[in-house]
């Protein structure tokens, strides 16, 4: 191991597994989506929605706070929108940072525009058909800071999002527009790609129909004015990813990244007891048909309506967290488990790109109580240890990891991925 890579070092006596012994982020009480970003000084910036209350109430809002040693210590959490914090703004919830190669720093998050008090939704479950939830709708925004998160600019800068059917189609005909997202933003040679999940309805299970987009920024990084930035809503056409033909009507939490031959790849969860997986060859503005993923060796990965997300690594390889059961919904989120991820060609060179090949997988993190849920996790690399950020909905935690597990999950699927050619039949 090179010099300068940090020997994973656990409390003597402790399984680093455990999520009772990962540091704690601060929260106000309710806690999502703790994901991070270095700075300029290669500080994490963490951002997270959180309220006093618990998910969707009012006051919920977007915080952002510091950490220089690795999330053992954090600074003050500050507000990217105060007035939402303390009531005089509308909600603005579900946030994911960007940090551009000049420094600045960019969060993305929905905001209750309109300040709705409650949507139309199905009756039953919502009495008279009104759902008092309002932190999945209104618009997509951002700010940024240059300032490594300390500060956030003045101005508020609004996304827009090209109309689908399924906006078409909800019970206001798109005059409001349902959505919101999970999915970490990347930088391409060809600009920002931010993930949008769209929602069609709200009854039961909340959400009733979902489907994904990506949000395509050619120039973000470069104008001086964001307002000048330009736009592109992906794929074409007016219908996002969903599931597989016969699939359900939820397909949600999208999460998008690129391959290394410049293929982007998304994964996302579905209720119908796995993930699914679909390829891009073109910048996103075509998908190759949906399908249910699959390890290296064919086998179906199970998983529930939960968060599934995959992060590529500095080394090129690949790292999948998801729950490893049939479930179809909300629940069972303990434990949680990875695979790891190797590029490989696609079946005969079929639809002309690179895919990842999933290994077996592992038990990452775990709690001793079965009812407690982790979830929206984030990734961290630096000199060369991983960490693992997740949430529990009411405390997220920062996770040092073991290298020695993922290196093993990377060489499991490497020699599947071998033993697979060496016996194919010659061509």
């Amino acid at each position: 191991m090179p010099a300068s890579v940090q020997e994973f070092s656990p409390t003597p006596g402790t399984d680093w597994r455990n999520i009772e012994n990962g540091r704690p982020i601060p929260t106000a009480g309710y806690c999502d989506q703790p994901y991070i970003v270095r700075d300029a000084e290669g500080a994490w910036v963490c951002c997270m929605t959180t309220g006093t209350g618990r998910e969707g109430e009012p006051g919920q809002h977007v915080q952002v706070l510091r950490s220089t040693d690795q999330g053992r210590t954090w600074s003050d959490p500050v507000a990217v929108e105060p007035g939402a914090a303390n009531g005089t703004e509308p909600e603005n919830s579900y946030a994911v940072l960007a940090a551009a190669p000049s420094g600045r720093i960019f969060c993305f998050y929905t905001r209750n525009t309109d300040n709705l008090r409650w949507v139309e939704a199905d009756d039953p479950p919502y009495a008279g058909g009104r759902c008092p939830r309002v932190d999945s709708l209104g618009d997509q925004v951002f700010r940024y800071s240059d300032d490594g998160g300390r500060t956030w600019s003045a101005d508020r800068y609004t996304l827009p999002v090209r109309e689908f059917d399924i906006d078409r189609e909800n019970p206001y005909g798109g005059e409001v527009r349902f959505f919101w997202n999970i999915g970490r933003p990347f930088i391409a040679d060809d600009g920002l790609y931010v993930t949008l999940h769209k929602v069609g309805g709200f009854g039961s299970g909340f959400f009733t129909r979902s489907e994904g987009v990506l949000l395509r920024s050619p120039d973000l990084l470069d104008v001086d004015d964001p307002a000048d930035a330009s736009w592109t809503t992906l794929p074409d056409g007016d219908a996002g990813l969903r599931t597989p033909p016969g699939g359900g009507p939820i397909a949600e939490e999208q999460n998008a990244l690129e391959l290394s031959d410049g293929t982007l790849h998304c994964i996302y969860r579905s209720v119908d007891g796995h993930p699914v997986t679909a390829y891009s060859r073109d910048r996103g503005h075509t998908w190759t048909e949906p399908a249910y993923t699959t390890y290296a060796d064919g086998g179906p990965i199970k998983h529930p309506r939960a968060a599934v997300s995959a992060w590529r690594c500095s080394n090129g390889r690949y790292l999948l967290w998801f729950h490893n059961h049939g479930g179809r919904d909300y629940e069972d989120r303990n434990p949680v488990w990875l695979s790891g991820g190797v590029e490989v060609d696609g079946p005969d060179g079929a639809d002309g790109g690179r895919r990842i090949a999933w290994s077996q997988p592992e038990v990452l993190l775990y709690h001793d109580d079965p009812t407690l849920r982790m979830s929206y996790p984030d990734l961290v690399e630096e000199d060369g240890r991983y960490f693992f950020t997740e949430t529990q909905k009411h405390l997220g935690r920062v996770h040092p990891v073991d290298h020695r597990l993922l290196e093993g999950l990377w060489q499991q699927v490497e020699a599947t991925v071998a033993g697979s050619a060496a016996s194919a039949p010659p061509v």
